[in-house]
């Protein structure tokens, strides 16, 4: 699977695309030392959360899967299985579910979710609803698969 394309503003195109780590790290992992750096911990926070066996998805979104050359942090949505609790996880993996604590823990602004906690929507358009920039203009964002 190939990502596509920044359009003009430096932006993927609007939708959900979906890429391997492999494929998200071969795209957007080098360049800078700000972005190499973030990359880093995107890989941990991606290996923390698998590691749980509760993750369904995981969404990248923000200025880290765009043109820009030093994206400040990552941002990352964890939508796990409904069972899922903190407490059955291990320690060192236990910040990434509070917002405050992966932004200090893991230099990742994360925002870990259950789908029964979705309301009103589905879990699909809770996480197309990411791809608004703060602009209210909206780009593409990715799903690890």
């Amino acid at each position: 699977m190939s990502l596509p394309e920044f359009d003009s503003q430096g932006n993927l195109p609007v939708s959900v695309h979906r890429a391997s780590l492999a494929e998200v790290i071969a795209r957007f992992g080098h360049g800078s030392s700000q972005r190499q750096l973030v990359t880093t911990r995107l890989i941990r926070v991606y290996e923390l959360a698998s590691n749980t066996s509760k993750l369904k998805r995981f969404i990248v979104f923000g200025s880290y899967v765009t043109a820009k050359a030093d994206p400040n942090d990552v941002d990352i949505i964890l939508i796990m299985d409904d069972d899922f609790t903190q407490e059955e996880c291990a320690v060192e993996a236990r910040p990434l579910f509070d917002h405050l604590g992966a932004q200090q823990e893991f230099g990742a602004s994360v925002f870990a979710i259950r789908p029964s906690q979705i309301l009103l929507e589905t879990v699909d358009s809770f996480v197309a609803h990411w791809q608004l920039r703060r602009d209210k203009g909206r780009r593409g964002i990715v799903e690890v698969i």
